[in-house]
């Protein structure tokens, strides 16, 4: 179990801008979805899975991301260990979160883009599904 960032590359030329993540192994994914706040004070959170993996890349703006080491999955800590990620689409990192944890987020800009990826499917991904109201944790989302 662990978290991890994939940085990305860039190769720019007279045409454009290419930006890739060729260290990136998407063997695994079988789902992929995309996250559109409607505003910046909304926070999505907190869902944590046991099993489920998944890989965290914004396509615009920019979400400041916690993650927190479930210690219970039916009762957890107060005290589990927080973790802060800042994903900016102009400098191109993708967060994988592994199946132990809790994650929470939030845009830090308008029209924000989030793309999530996943090694579960859907109706997998709901069995592996654990979800904590947003206080749980003592988190100052505007830090």
């Amino acid at each position: 179990m662990s978290i991890s960032v994939i940085e990305g590359e860039e190769f720019t030329d007279e045409r454009g801008k290419l930006g890739f993540f060729n260290k990136l192994n998407m063997s695994e994914i079988v789902r992929f979805y995309e996250i559109t706040p409607s505003n910046e004070q909304i926070i999505r959170g907190w869902q944590a899975h046991k099993k489920e993996n998944k890989w965290f890349y914004c396509i615009a703006g920019s979400f400041v991301i916690y993650v927190v080491k479930i210690d219970d999955f039916n009762n957890p800590s107060k005290n589990c260990v927080k973790q802060k990620i800042l994903l900016i689409s102009n400098e191109p990192k993708i967060l994988h979160i592994s199946g132990g944890y809790a994650s929470g987020f939030r845009a830090k800009e308008k029209n924000s883009r989030m793309q999530v990826f996943s090694n579960f499917d859907l109706e997998k991904s709901k069995q592996d599904d654990f979800r904590y109201s947003i206080d749980k944790w003592q988190i100052n989302w505007d830090e």
